[in-house]
């Protein structure tokens, strides 16, 4: 059997890293990809970019790196290092090929005792780099697949009370920084399905269903900052309001999407209340925003 490997930080994949990964598929009978943690290099946990392999190429073996050395450069002492840490995390795997677009294939094949396979190391069939990405996603967007470009994206979410101004600031700060915003999907349901001002249980659930959906839209679109008008979060705190409980499942849409964003924005109440058909007035402002603040606490 050919067994192949190839390894990188990937932070982020690119078009020149799937490039490498799809040559060595092509041409191999097995494949692994090890990936380095690099804590100092990006702020996308590891397991978020073993994953983006894992989706776009299922039968890729991946190894995640936990531990992997920073130390970089062509001097023995890192040479060393390096190989040494490659091999422990390779013990037992029978590579036969090491496929690399950087000079330590070499080094690295040589370690192993595979073949050294180069994949466009001028860099003329894919002119990209990470360091490049990382700087300005959105001017690299033709670069990054749609299963990673969501997480380079910085997404504000603007939570509170009704009528606490989310909507004026969110559209204002995207036209500021020449961004989309994702508008309150909550609202433009209600609006459609709403009967004697209520939503079922249920119905509140396709709101955060719908919302989370249509934000993942916004975040292929967005340039680097996504400015989001409400959560699921807000979602659990109106289905608790009205009706003093929630679905499961908007439950664990709550758990599992509640760290999506990279900051949150908590409106105030310190404005005045705008009293339109379509809201329960200002007590229930007051009531909902300690049930916001005591859910982001």
């Amino acid at each position: 059997m050919k067994i192949g490997l190839t390894l990188g930080k990937y932070a982020p994949l690119h078009s020149g890293h799937q490039l490498v990964i799809e040559t060595a598929l092509r041409e191999m009978d097995m494949l692994y990809v090890l990936v380095y943690d690099s804590p100092e290099y990006t702020r996308i946990p590891l397991k978020v970019r073993c994953d983006w392999i894992r989706q776009l190429y299922p039968e890729v073996r991946v190894i995640e790196g936990v531990a992997a050395p920073a130390d970089v450069g062509y001097t023995p002492e890192v040479i060393r290092i390096q190989d040494e840490y490659i091999r422990s995390q390779t013990t037992g795997l029978g590579i036969t090929h090491f496929f690399s677009s950087e000079p330590y294939g070499e080094h690295v094949s040589l370690a192993l005792g595979a073949i050294n396979c180069q994949v466009d190391p001028d860099r003329r069939r894919v002119p990209v780099s990470a360091t490049k990405i990382r700087r300005d996603p959105f001017a690299a967007r033709e670069f990054i697949a749609d299963e990673v470009y969501p997480d380079l994206i910085t997404n504000f979410v603007f939570v509170g009370a009704p009528s606490t101004g989310k909507t004026t600031l969110v559209k204002f700060l995207a036209e500021r920084y020449s961004t989309v915003w994702m508008p309150e999907y909550g609202a433009e349901y209600w609006l459609a399905n709403q009967q004697n001002h209520r939503l079922n249980l249920q119905q509140l659930v396709e709101i955060a269903r719908g919302h989370l959906e249509r934000e993942k839209n916004k975040l292929l679109q967005a340039r680097n900052i996504l400015f989001t008008d409400t959560n699921v979060l807000t979602t659990c705190v109106f289905s608790h309001y009205y009706h003093g409980k929630t679905a499961p499942e908007l439950e664990e849409l709550v758990q599992n999407h509640a760290r999506r964003y990279d900051h949150y924005f908590l409106c105030d109440t310190d404005i005045p209340f705008a009293d339109t058909w379509d809201r329960s007035g200002p007590a229930s402002r007051e009531t909902m925003q300690t049930m916001i603040i005591d859910d982001l606490e």
